[in-house]
């Protein structure tokens, strides 16, 4: 399946995109055919996780503080991956469940304190997700 990629993702206040989406799409965004930018215009040092994305196999060229793009499709190798922060975090997760192979995730206490039982509101949906400890 293809997925066309977005000319520019840009975060904004409401009604626009919302930040806290923005790690979560630039997930998907790997897997779109095509370029995408992302523009991040709320926060500084939100697009710090793409250093992980790219260790996985993402295509990113990092164009400053701000902005991002993100070339694909491409696949996603599992390794040992951090969670920078909460988006961050639940982006790393997402990441794992496409990536080939197994994935790690250290600093989970930041995908705890978000998202309420997330493993297991997965592991219902078929995924294989195993929390050490």
């Amino acid at each position: 399946m293809h997925f066309q990629p977005l000319e520019i993702l840009k975060t904004a206040v409401h009604p626009g995109f919302p930040t806290d989406l923005q790690a979560p799409f630039a997930v998907l965004l790997t897997q779109c055919d095509g370029e995408s930018l992302i523009f991040e215009t709320l926060f500084e040092g939100r697009l710090g996780y793409l250093s992980e994305l790219e260790q996985m196999g993402a295509k990113i060229q990092i164009l400053n503080s701000h902005q991002a793009k993100i070339i694909g499709p491409t696949k996603l190798k599992g390794l040992i991956v951090a969670s920078h922060d909460l988006r961050a975090g639940a982006a790393m997760v997402l990441a794992g469940l496409i990536a080939e192979g197994e994935t790690k995730i250290s600093n989970i206490n930041y995908i705890d304190r978000g998202y309420e039982k997330l493993d297991e509101k997965l592991k219902m949906l078929g995924a294989r997700i195993k929390r050490e400890i």
